[in-house]
């Protein structure tokens, strides 16, 4: 969800049971924030400034403490509310899942007339619970740091000092780690012990990892296990019909995935909890009676309140997350009001995976921001690229040891001399080809930023870089802003808010996404051939057709809904996939 979009999620939802994710690697950001909130709800603040020692960790403490003080604050008033208002608990039943039991005995309570102030206040206190405040450190931003000349210890990298400044907090919440292993920073969880089990078994501070595949999950587990540290959910997401960051699978589709972990979760715990037993021993900390708990949960492209229960029914996961359809929600996301609309607005063909990520990953993203905008003015005018005021994803280490981030003016003036010396041996279609793959880069670190800074009025200073938006191809579907309310009930089959167009089951429209990575990796490969690129697109092309087996024994004895049209659009695919040519030496 980038950077600004749920950096307040939160403060807007948690008080009505609704868990969010803040992101914790823009300290910059988080630091104007808890100015912000500490002067609209009358708390002290302290500025944390950059000349500080340790500042980025202190800003994110502060920040995280802020964000809990407010939300059981927010929380304490709502159960209040509940106790003493008729409407106001009408309203909060209609937006719970009808299989809630806390939905069943609140609406027992109003339907008998039992709306005794202190009846209502026990039950609401012995049964209901805010929102988790949990955090993201996507683990590829631990940029090294650097004071003056003198490179700085690797705890004070980028990612680390995130994770020490949530380590640090009162939170009582989890971390999600996303966009794979760094043993580094995996190694640096042994030093709080927040993260082991007390002397009642349980965990002050938890670890989720996001991950696309079983083997991918089972590595990383075992990995963290062997630290002594317990993996309590594997958050299983789309590699490609997502928002953000794309990391594509080799192939293998959500489906499948699913399924590998519906039958081996048993196999994943039992393989971690062992390793993780053996290492508490050695590490003289008090072993867990029994196992404890893991979850596995799924995102990515879920649209209708159909194919949230069925992945709950079929596959067994513990919960479904939904984030595109939330960037139409004020009530739930920071967004500017011209980005909303924009979103709102948008079609199929707005929507698209692009390479203006400085990481060099896909990047989801949307047609006509005012990032775009002022970039294209920039390459224009000649003057392309970012003054990179923020740095977090200087990350090539081309010109030096310091890093430079391939958005940044600096980087992209290099490599734009280094190809006006090619030019005359260059067709002028290769050179614009050339120059393009230069230029798209996109300075992420304030583009992702700047709808909170816009919609809560903050300055913004330095170069003017618009709003980056990073939805998933889920956002066509869904045309208005909605209030909360709505968005919960569509999620539970109450209503819908989806436009009146046509919408694909989810599965179909990943298998499509991954039938045009696979036709569109072959037709831009420029590079000298190898044996190599001819096994990963053989194997892309024959998982691609096993998970069409699989969808099609699904679809026919289990998925009800729309059954002869999924099965059309698969044999569709099917047939495109056949034809789709891998090269040959």
């Amino acid at each position: 969800m980038g950077l600004a979009y749920t950096i307040d999620s939160p403060i807007r939802v948690a008080q009505f049971g609704i868990s969010s994710v803040i992101s914790i690697i823009d300290d910059d950001l988080i630091e104007k924030m808890n100015a912000f909130y500490s002067q609209k709800f009358s708390l002290p603040y302290q500025e944390i400034s950059k000349k500080a020692e340790d500042y980025r960790a202190k800003r994110i403490t502060a920040y995280l403490n802020l964000v809990d003080t407010i939300v059981k604050d927010k929380f304490g008033k709502f159960k209040e509310e509940l106790s003493e208002s008729k409407s106001a608990l009408e309203n909060f039943v209609g937006m719970l899942p009808n299989k809630s039991s806390i939905k069943e005995g609140l609406s027992t309570m109003l339907e008998e007339g039992m709306l005794i102030k202190e009846t209502i206040k026990n039950y609401i206190d012995t049964h209901l619970s805010a929102g988790e405040i949990d955090v993201n450190i996507m683990t590829k931003i631990d940029k090294d740091n650097f004071k003056g000349s003198e490179q700085l210890p690797v705890e004070f990298n980028d990612a680390h000092a995130s994770l020490r400044g949530f380590a640090n907090s009162n939170l009582s919440s989890s971390v999600v780690l996303s966009a794979g292993m760094n043993p580094r920073l995996y190694s640096y969880f042994e030093n709080f012990k927040d993260f082991y089990p007390d002397g009642k078994s349980q965990l002050k501070k938890k670890i989720i990892l996001k991950v696309s595949d079983f083997r991918s999950a089972l590595i990383q587990g075992k990995y963290l296990a062997k630290k002594g540290l317990w993996v309590s959910e594997y958050r299983v997401e789309s590699g490609l019909n997502c928002g953000g960051h794309a990391f594509a699978t080799e192939g293998f589709l959500l489906g499948p995935i699913l399924e590998e972990f519906k039958r081996k979760k048993a196999e994943l715990l039992q393989d971690t909890h062992d390793v993780f037993v053996k290492t508490l021993v050695d590490k003289q900390i008090d072993v867990p009676e029994h196992p404890l708990e893991i979850k596995i949960t799924v995102q990515g492209g879920v649209g209708t309140a159909a194919e949230h229960e069925f992945l709950m029914d079929n596959y067994q996961v513990d919960s479904v997350g939904w984030g595109t359809p939330f960037l139409l929600v004020p009530e739930a996301t920071s967004v500017d009001n011209e980005t909303r609309k924009l979103m709102a607005d948008a079609k199929e063909a707005d929507l698209y995976l692009s390479n203006i990520s400085p990481l060099g990953v896909p990047f989801n993203t949307l047609k006509g921001t005012s990032n775009e905008f002022y970039k294209q003015g920039r390459i224009d005018s000649n003057k392309a690229g970012s003054s990179c005021p923020k740095k977090f994803l200087a990350l090539s280490k081309e010109f030096g040891a310091e890093g430079v981030c391939t958005a940044s003016k600096k980087y992209q003036d290099v490599k734009l001399s280094e190809l006006d010396l090619k030019k005359e041996t260059m067709a002028s279609s290769q050179y614009e080809i050339a120059k393009s793959k230069i230029t798209e880069k996109a300075c992420l670190c304030v583009g992702l930023a700047n709808a909170s800074y816009l919609e809560n009025e903050i300055p913004i200073k330095g170069q003017q870089q618009g709003v980056v938006i990073c939805p998933g191809p889920n956002l066509a579907y869904f045309d208005k802003e909605v209030s909360l309310s709505q968005m919960v009930q569509h999620i539970y089959g109450g209503t819908s808010v989806l436009s009146q167009a046509y919408r694909p089951n989810m599965f179909v429209k990943e298998l499509k996404m991954y039938v045009d990575y696979l036709k569109n990796d072959i037709a831009t490969f420029t590079d000298e051939l190898t044996i190599k690129n001819i096994k990963k697109w053989s194997a892309f092309k024959s998982n691609l057709l096993e998970g069409i087996v699989y969808y099609q024994g699904l679809f026919e004895e289990t998925f009800h809904l729309n059954k002869n049209e999924i099965q059309s659009d698969i044999i569709i695919y099917k047939n495109e996939i056949n034809t789709i040519e891998i090269p040959v030496l």
